[in-house]
């Protein structure tokens, strides 16, 4: 297969806003290819080569990039520096020198999809004291071949820089459309949650059909997309939710994590899918010798607790990202997992089971230790109890607490929100209603001892429905100095030409970002705004929901990708909740 059919689809991708649009380009594309050659499809639309828990990353930086580019073009070093300025994106100035290359080589031939896999993998392993330069040779490799076109997502891809704005649920719609029925897509999305592979997932849709898809299952080393929980204002409402009766367990302040023990390994995950084993290398060899079972998947909360076991706040858990000395780390930091569920036992899958069930199981095959503990649970039947508990846990230095449903109903929804699962704390009844995860989109540049720099950030939630992002505040408060001088490098890497297809938005920062870096915030209160786009019109005609005195918690939620940002739903159903304590 040609790589500029694949090109060619990408570009028109990058120059279509429209969803429906993109689903068909996509749609049509899928159905030409063979199932191996629409895996690896699907994984270069989104930059990579394997699903995102691979770990393994292209890593070639821009720099080095050009210097290939500079090699193939003929191009000088002062020259290429200009361009650099002018563009900042290495796959539009390969594009613009390919188009005004003199000469081409009489050695060139058409590149074909499997030699563009076979270069992109040798840079991807590439190691030792000369692996620059042979990333550096197999990409110039590939652009020598390369069409103007080619060579623009060529660069894009080595350098993470992506930027064809079909996401994930674009791709499963497509999926759908193309080999099975809009009813059949709730299947598709389901295996996509359960393995977090989309090429995976394409491929055995396009091999064996939907019905395959639905025989697909949870397996040790494919994270699963974690369940999400809903809000509400008060314990009583909580039950009357929960039919009278529901299970309430402490809710920890620390590093949610998904473990995958099988007999010789344990591989512990965030919710971003970040192999976070090396940060916790004694909870995964704890949890391996306390589990009674060959193989499970369970989820648990890894919290900093001090000498006595107390729990410690968030930003002591953090401390075990370090990538070198972990030793003294996990000295200077103990961490203790409380367990709350299990997804997998002996190859048994549990998340079509009932929490009461899944909880009896997890309970029954580990043992608990000083580091391996499950989470404290009762079960409450009246808001008094309710209000006990919840007391209890604040005494316990907890954030609040987490209802869970007890009915036959209740099964683990993997990648999905709702009332199965509620959290309470005690903001909810003093202030607005909680933090909120927004990711950003833009940023302006400061004035007065911000000048120079960026001094404020478009935020935003995602709409799933539309699978946009939505603003919902402009956000300057709350940034300490060492912050803003540190946003260039944590954001500029997201640069985007002009305001990318996904972000819905009226309000013109000076610079956009493609969605990715997610930061928590806090609000006085969600107000209707005739500039912000989350929930436009659905309230007011011609308005949104916006956040009314916005400010930075000082917390990166580097655990989140920006789809599992706040939702523009979410933001509703807190804007109504406001609206009743007011009544």
């Amino acid at each position: 297969m040609l790589y500029s059919e694949i090109a060619d689809v990408f570009d028109r991708l990058e120059v279509t806003s429209s969803r429906l649009e993109m689903t068909s380009i996509l749609s049509g594309f899928f159905k030409d290819l063979d199932p191996g050659s629409l895996r690896n499809v699907v994984y270069l639309s989104q930059g990579m080569l394997h699903p995102d828990f691979y770990g393994a990353e292209l890593g070639m930086a821009d720099k080095l990039v050009l210097r290939s580019v500079a090699f193939i073009s003929g191009v000088s070093e002062s020259r290429m520096d200009e361009l650099w300025k002018k563009e900042g994106d290495p796959g539009k100035i390969a594009e613009y020198l390919l188009q005004n290359r003199k000469q081409v080589s009489l050695f060139s031939e058409p590149l074909t999809l499997g030699k563009v896999l076979r270069n992109l993998t040798l840079i991807e392993n590439a190691e030792g004291r000369d692996s620059q330069d042979k990333k550096m040779k197999y990409l110039s490799n590939l652009l020598m071949d390369s069409s103007p076109v080619e060579a623009r997502y060529l660069c894009r891809i080595v350098t993470g820089r992506m930027r064809i704005g079909a996401g994930s649920m674009t791709m499963l719609d497509a999926l759908a459309e193309a080999f099975g029925t809009k009813e059949d897509r709730p299947d598709i999305e389901r295996a996509f949650n359960i393995t977090c592979d989309l090429g995976l997932v394409a491929e055995v849709l396009a091999g064996g059909g939907v019905e395959a898809v639905r025989k697909m299952k949870v397996t040790v080393g494919n994270p699963i997309k974690v369940m999400l929980a809903e809000r509400l204002p008060s314990i009583p409402l909580i039950l009357d939710r929960m039919d009278g009766r529901c299970a309430m367990e402490f809710k920890y302040d620390g590093i949610r994590v998904q473990a995958h023990i099988s007999k010789d390994s344990v591989k512990l995950y965030s919710r971003r899918m970040e192999d976070l084993t090396s940060n916790f290398p004694d909870i995964a060899a704890e949890l391996r010798k306390q589990c009674k079972a060959g193989t499970a998947i369970i989820e648990g909360e890894c919290v900093a607790v001090d000498p006595e076991g107390g729990m410690l706040p968030f930003q002591n858990v953090t401390h075990r990202r370090k990538k070198h000395g972990m030793d003294k780390a996990i000295e200077d930091y103990p961490v203790r997992i409380f367990m709350f569920d299990i997804l997998l036992a002996d190859d048994e899958d549990m998340t079509v089971r009932p929490f009461e069930e899944r909880r009896a199981k997890l309970e029954g095959i580990f043992d608990v230790s000083e580091k391996v503990q499950f989470t404290t649970m009762a079960t409450v039947s009246a808001p008094e109890e309710g209000e006990a508990f919840f007391s209890l846990a604040l005494g316990k230095k907890c954030e609040g607490i987490m209802a869970k449903s007890l009915s036959q109903e209740s099964i683990y929804r993997a990648g999905s929100r709702g009332f199965l699962w509620i959290k309470y704390k005690k903001d909810y009844e003093e202030a607005l209603t909680d933090s909120f995860d927004l990711t950003v989109v833009g940023a302006f540049y400061g004035r007065g001892k911000r000048a120079g720099k960026y001094g404020a950030l478009l935020m935003a939630v995602f709409d799933e429905d539309s699978g946009h992002y939505c603003t919902v505040c402009k956000l300057g408060t709350g940034f300490d100095d060492a912050f803003l001088a540190g946003l260039p490098d944590m954001l500029d890497k997201y640069l985007s030409e002009g305001r990318p297809h996904m972000v819905d938005a009226e309000m013109m920062p000076d610079v956009w970002f493609l969605p990715t870096v997610v930061l928590e915030v806090v609000a006085a209160e969600i107000s209707l705004s005739p500039i912000h786009t989350a929930a436009r019109n659905i309230v007011k005609e011609d308005a949104g929901l916006g956040l009314r005195f916005p400010r930075f918690t000082g917390r990166v939620r580097d655990d989140k990708g920006p789809e599992e940002c706040m939702t523009a739903n979410e933001v509703l159903s807190m804007y109504e909740m406001q609206a009743q304590d007011k009544e």
